[in-house]
């Protein structure tokens, strides 16, 4: 392994979901992944594509503002727009095990996805 090995699939994973392929980014996600997200633990591929995917099925653009890591853990920092907020911030550590991403906590701001529900500004 490189010493950037988890920063390279965690970016590769980015690309792919951000780019529309989220099945391509599901083939570097652990059958056993743990995932801890702002609505919760989610454990499993299963569970993760479905907490996932509708997300990435949503996002109109990303831009990857920052990326750092090593052989094992990754940071990815970005910017998502959706049809219901312009402007959506996300941070996720990854840690990488067996060539795929084990576990992953995500970090945005649930605010302006409450607030477009509910038909205000953020």
């Amino acid at each position: 392994m490189t010493d950037t090995a988890a920063l390279d699939i965690a970016r590769r994973y980015f690309e792919a979901w951000s780019g529309g392929e989220f099945d391509r980014a599901m083939e570097l996600v652990a059958a056993d992944i743990t995932c801890h997200s702002p609505a919760g633990l989610v454990v499993g591929a299963e569970a993760f594509r479905a907490f996932m995917g509708p997300f990435a099925g949503m996002a109109q653009s990303t831009s990857l503002l920052a990326a750092y890591g090593d052989r094992v853990n990754a940071v990815l920092v970005y910017n998502t727009a959706t049809p219901a907020v312009p402007e959506a911030p996300g941070a996720e550590w990854h840690r990488i095990a067996d060539g795929r991403i084990a576990e992953l906590r995500i970090i945005f701001d649930r605010l302006p996805f409450d607030l477009a529900r509910r038909g205000q500004d953020s």
